[in-house]
């Protein structure tokens, strides 16, 4: 690219006096310079989204759902370069950013298909003798101006997850990216214009953390949405007053592996969730439990294939496994792995780092209280451990501060609903991985993985408040 971008408020490019550097995490290059919105611009596009919203939230669906189509339209078009600026700016391998492309296209689409559904309902009010006359009309209406916060790990498709949906139910949103990682939702926000989107429908913000507290503050934004840090989510919670939240936290995933399992198949979904984009997913798979008596040959044939992964240039459509997104998280992650042997742990292959890229990397006997295990490491890590009782299995699961997804694969039905019923998960993966995730179910978790749900729809559904109307018929 190397290029300068602006960024996006009331329909137009816009700079400022401040820029700074977007840095590909795999060899340090520059890739962009992007200008940073002041504060008096985050309060431009505070206004803009305000003014805005007076039209999204009488805007036809047909309108809506076309500008969402054109939208789709115009980044397939322009997929191979989307997909090379996500991989530039992340460090994800070339083939996933394809895949990202993919799924935003497929959350775009849902949004454009979603908005001729977001229905309500007639409710009969015949309940007493003294309602005999009146019924009820349920609708659902645009809560108003939504404030959108994305990380950097799927900075197009978790923004279409803000974006999309916001846009669908007759909303305005501002969205902030992560510092790291702008360029392709501000890409996203220049085809949007393309695409028709109303001046100030989606301003597209990279402004600093600083800045960024106005969102949550400001009584004029009627939502937030942040997808992020733990520790930055609960303090947007308690900053955001009478604002709508929605957080999505992130977790440690755990899969329980029963020894009716298919391992050929179970090995290669978890080499997936446990190392692709270095493990940097919320959901990524980051501890196992293996039935005892097919502990030893699962683990003989994980590590194996493990090792066979290829680590390097994201750009190369061979690469299994990037950079992580910075040297600083890289360090981070190789002396949570150093701790972890110093607390007992074996490293079985793995445990290496140059520069931003780790060793894809595999424990076993790790402390329940290691880093690695009862924290999110967000890195190719995973743990190894070995049970008996299936109940026991669950329950280690649930020994976690995080509660997002889980993953269990098992041939018994009965012990797949038993794990729906005693798992303190959002969602509950039967044979698979729980970083299984298709962008039309309901998304997010309990504990400190958040509380509200993405999810085309779901998020629709966050996004618009219920209003009835009563209508007494005995005097129409």
């Amino acid at each position: 690219m190397k290029e300068t971008v602006s960024f996006i408020i009331d329909g137009k490019q816009k700079q400022s006096k401040d820029v700074f550097e977007v840095i590909n995490p795999f060899n340090g290059e520059y890739v962009a310079t992007v200008f940073r919105p002041s504060a008096s611009d985050v309060e431009e596009a505070i206004q803009s989204a305000t003014r805005a919203f007076q039209s999204t939230k009488e805007m036809p669906s047909c309108q809506r759902s076309a500008i969402l189509k054109k939208t789709v339209e115009l980044i397939q078009k322009n997929k191979e370069s989307v997909a090379r600026i996500l991989c530039l700016e992340t460090g994800k391998p070339i083939r996933h950013a394809k895949g990202e492309v993919g799924r935003a296209l497929t959350t775009l689409t849902l949004a454009s298909e979603e908005v001729h559904r977001l229905e309500g309902e007639a409710i009969p009010l015949d309940i007493t003798q003294n309602s005999g006359n009146r019924l009820g009309i349920v609708r659902r209406f645009p809560i108003g101006p939504v404030a959108g916060i994305s990380p950097f790990n799927f900075p197009l498709n978790l923004v279409c997850h803000k974006v999309a949906p916001a846009l669908a139910s007759g909303n305005s949103i501002t969205l902030k990216p992560a510092s790291s990682t702008p360029l392709s939702a501000l890409r996203l926000g220049e085809i949007l214009l393309e695409a028709g989107a109303l001046p100030g429908s989606c301003n597209i913000i990279p402004c600093t953390a600083e800045n960024a507290e106005k969102l949550v503050t400001d009584s004029r934004l009627k939502m937030i949405t942040f997808t992020g840090n733990p520790k930055v989510g609960w303090a947007i919670k308690n900053k955001a007053g009478k604002k709508r939240v929605c957080l999505e936290l992130g977790g440690n995933a755990a899969a329980v592996i029963e020894p009716d399992a298919d391992l050929d198949y179970v090995i290669k979904r978890s080499l997936l969730g446990a190392f692709a984009y270095a493990g940097q997913i919320c959901i990524s798979l980051q501890r196992l439990f293996v039935h005892h008596s097919i502990f030893d040959d699962f683990t003989d044939q994980f590590v194996k294939k493990t090792k066979l992964l290829k680590l390097g240039d994201p750009l190369k459509e061979e690469t299994d496994v990037g950079p992580m997104i910075t040297e600083r998280e890289a360090q981070r992650a190789e002396k949570w792995i150093k701790e972890a042997v110093k607390e007992g742990a074996k490293i079985l292959t793995g445990g290496q780092r140059g520069r931003t890229l780790v060793q894809p990397t595999v424990l076993t006997h790790v402390s329940p209280k290691s880093k690695v295990s009862c924290q999110e490491a967000f890195a190719p890590v995973v743990v190894l451990d070995s049970y008996k009782d299936f109940k026991e299995a669950l329950k280690r699961v649930n020994d976690s501060f995080y509660g997002l997804q889980a993953g269990v694969f098992t041939r018994d039905i009965d012990k797949a609903f038993q794990a729906f019923r005693e798992l303190d998960v959002g969602g509950v993966m039967i044979n698979d991985i729980p970083t299984y995730r298709v962008d039309h179910m309901p998304y997010g978790g309990v504990k400190d993985s958040g509380f509200g749900r993405e999810g085309v729809r779901y998020a629709m559904e966050e996004m618009t408040e219920r209003k009835i109307m009563v209508v007494n018929k005995a005097l129409g």
